[in-house]
């Protein structure tokens, strides 16, 4: 019996040495010190300390060296990862198939977009009838390290003349080149200083585009919020454009768009002060000189028109009717009060399209698709048969065309092209792609969880078949949760790889998306943004709870908004998680409003000068000013772009100085700060497969794997 207990010590402390020996072999992260300063807001008479407010200025030689040191200490522990290299290879691997788009039709071609695999942006093809496809436009050559994307394309309407914009280091700042599409040669000089703007033609003389007056101060971060819309006629310089609307100092709008209808009888302009609701106006083309006419003369709803016949018009809106809903009215009385209802609300979200002579509804089930296609005179045609259960998107062709083509995917199926007779109803498979991922190993299934108030939420859950409910499946929970935007399932590179490893991928349609309208948005804004954060930590307990993982293997990420999210519940329950993933996000809720285009998301947010009630709740959330001392927070990868002019890096900056300052224990805080690179639109396939190796690296390194989960 001595003996036995002496070779069961023994073999204890053997064991807690080799335990004391692998935590001594750990990695553990260094930071720079970043400095504080004296600097103090006050609201409403509550003053608020801001000790990097400094970090807020992009020009400054400071900021720089900190963004430099920073970006060494985080790849001075993340080259330290194992398996790195990897998960970076079976990223290249898998992304490294053929990606086509749907094809669509201008003039005398069809175009369509193409990438081999690896190519850091997609490439433009186009062919003439039967013949071979030939490279028209190939975004790839704009610049060495692909950080010079491509944004719109506008074709005139006869397809002679081509608008293209382009993006330098992923800022939101655009470039318009003039092309003339039978030589591909440049017509006449770029347009410069063009932000969150559509190009809209008129006829094929010219075309209307929005801007913003560039700003005093850094084109980056310094605030913008008189949205103008100009009209450039081919053939004259830029100096020479006409200004159509904006510029009024006592009516400024933060978004102002323009479209001209296919038949070019009508310009339409949409008037928004937030990112919901808006102003719509009317102006006949075909007449000279005609005044705009107000269709919407307030922004309570989300309205826009969808196409004409003639003078009658066809909306789509939220108008008394929180899940959209068509109706039509004539242009030379357009008011709500003659609105005649087309398709009618339903219990489901409407986002419709026009495609030839039809309407193509396409509603959310529970984020799922679900299309019908309609005649102009609101009678039903036929429901269309989707390839599955999983979401269809693209759909939208001229109206002299009866074949459509749509996209369609799930988040275990890579994205595909149909095709769709709008005459039969016929949908057959155009495209399909050949990759290294066997999708019917996996599965999705739908949950539906009890948030804090008891609200049903649902939640789609997708792993390899077979997963054993062990709570230690290393698990990313990922949502959004804000501004109307739905999340549904759509196929992942990077998801795939993550699943390969025996990961489980999750994703909860939290309150504030648009899943469910107007009402369920709503849920999630302002004084009721606490919803949000409430939906997305029971989304985590329900995972934990019926064993899928454990806070030991759960990583929560999400960007942007959702970058906000998951700053807000890694400062709230710190405990729920074991590695928190906040990209490009929204993380001081006092300050945001005060740069670039911030103050247009007070819809959903609310700001720190409204009211009293409306600052304490929102310092009450910020990540910024909720990070504390003496507690243990995740392991946390905050991740940013330099030339993020939407939701300035300086949130990020901020938030990972002030945890890096009060993080108690070993888990690491660093921030990877990507150069020459912005919000994330554009960004090269090579800097997004780095990327993916760091985080995944990251996430797997900090649930205590020693090798990859699918090597054991």
């Amino acid at each position: 019996m001595y003996k036995t207990l002496c070779s069961v010590l023994v073999l204890t402390i053997f064991m807690a040495c080799k335990q004391n020996e692998s935590k001594k072999h750990k990695i553990l992260a260094s930071y720079p010190e970043s400095k504080k300063v004296d600097s103090v807001d006050t609201y409403f008479g509550v003053k608020v300390k801001d000790p990097y407010r400094w970090l807020e200025d992009d020009r400054s030689p400071e900021t720089e060296a900190w963004v430099v040191a920073e970006n060494k200490a985080t790849n001075d522990y993340l080259k330290q990862i194992p398996y790195r290299d990897t998960l970076k290879q079976r990223l290249s691997e898998l992304w490294n198939y053929e990606k086509v788009g749907a094809p669509f039709i201008e003039g005398d071609y069809t175009y369509f977009y193409k990438n081999d695999g690896l190519q850091n942006q997609h490439v433009i093809y186009r062919k003439k009838g039967d013949g071979a496809p030939e490279i028209f436009l190939d975004p790839n050559t704009f610049s060495m390290d692909g950080t010079v994307s491509l944004g719109a394309l506008s074709f005139s309407k006869n397809g002679e003349i081509l608008a293209y914009s382009i993006s330098e280091g992923g800022s939101d700042w655009r470039k318009v080149i003039i092309m003339d599409t039978e030589t591909k040669e440049i017509t006449e000089d770029t347009l410069v200083d063009i932000k969150f703007s559509g190009l809209s033609w008129f006829k094929n003389e010219g075309f209307y585009y929005s801007s913003y007056d560039k700003p005093k101060g850094s084109e980056l971060s310094a605030k913008t919020d008189q949205h103008k819309v100009y009209y450039h006629k081919l053939g004259t310089p830029q100096n020479e454009d006409t200004l159509i609307y904006g510029g009024t100092p006592e009516e400024k709008h933060r978004y102002t768009t323009a479209h001209v209808t296919e038949d070019d009888k009508y310009l339409l302009l949409s008037l928004s002060i937030s990112t919901s609701g808006n102003k719509l106006l009317l102006k006949d083309l075909s007449k000279p000189n005609s005044p705009f006419v107000s269709i919407l003369d307030h922004d309570n709803s989300d309205t826009q028109v969808l196409t004409n016949q003639g003078s009658k018009l066809f909306l789509e809106t939220n108008l008394d009717a929180p899940n959209k809903k068509i109706v039509t009215v004539d242009a030379s009385n357009p008011t709500p009060e003659n609105w005649v209802d087309l398709i009618p609300e339903t219990e489901q979200v409407l986002s419709p399209a026009t495609s030839g002579n039809y309407i193509l509804a396409h509603y959310m089930v529970d984020a799922i698709s679900k299309v019908k296609q309609y005649n102009f005179d609101g009678t039903l045609v036929r429901e269309i048969k989707l390839p599955g259960l999983g979401t269809a998107s693209g759909f939208g062709s001229k109206k002299d065309e009866n074949i459509d083509y749509f996209h369609f995917t799930n988040y275990y199926t890579p994205g595909s092209n149909y095709s769709l007779n709008t005459e039969t109803g016929e949908v057959k498979s155009y495209w399909q792609p050949s990759i290294d991922f066997n999708s019917s190993d996996y599965e999705s299934h739908q949950v539906f969880y009890t948030s804090k108030d008891g609200t049903k939420v649902p939640m789609m859950i997708t792993h390899k078949k077979g997963l054993k409910l062990n709570g230690k499946n290393p698990t990313m929970l990922y949502a959004y949760g804000g501004f109307n935007i739905s999340l549904t399932p759509s196929f992942s590179i990077a998801n795939a790889v993550w699943m390969e490893q025996g990961g489980i991928y999750a994703v909860p349609n939290l309150r504030g998306g648009g899943e469910y309208g107007k009402a369920w948005h709503d849920a999630g804004t302002k004084m009721q943004k606490q919803n949000v954060f409430d939906d997305f930590i029971a989304a985590g307990e329900y995972l934990i709870k019926n064993n899928y993982t454990s806070s030991e293997f759960l990583a929560v990420r999400g960007g942007s908004n959702g970058g906000l999210l998951v700053g807000a519940t890694l400062t709230q329950r710190p405990d729920l998680m074991r590695v928190a993933l906040p990209a490009v996000g929204v993380l001081d809720m006092l300050r945001y409003h005060t740069f670039t285009s911030g103050a247009g998301w007070a819809y959903d947010y609310g700001t720190s000068e409204d009211s009293k009630a409306m600052f304490e709740y929102l310092k009450a959330y910020s990540p910024v000013h909720q990070v504390k001392q003496d507690i243990q927070y995740p392991a946390t990868l905050v991740t940013t772009g330099d030339h993020d002019d939407r939701v300035v890096p300086a949130h990020s900056f901020k938030f990972a100085a002030a945890l890096q300052a009060n993080q108690t224990g070993n888990h690491p805080v660093l921030i990877r700060i990507e150069t020459d690179a912005g919000h994330g639109a554009g960004t090269p396939v090579s800097k997004i497969i780095d990327q993916y190796a760091d985080i995944f690296g990251f996430t797997l390194y900090n649930m205590d794997f020693e090798t990859l989960p699918n090597s054991n």
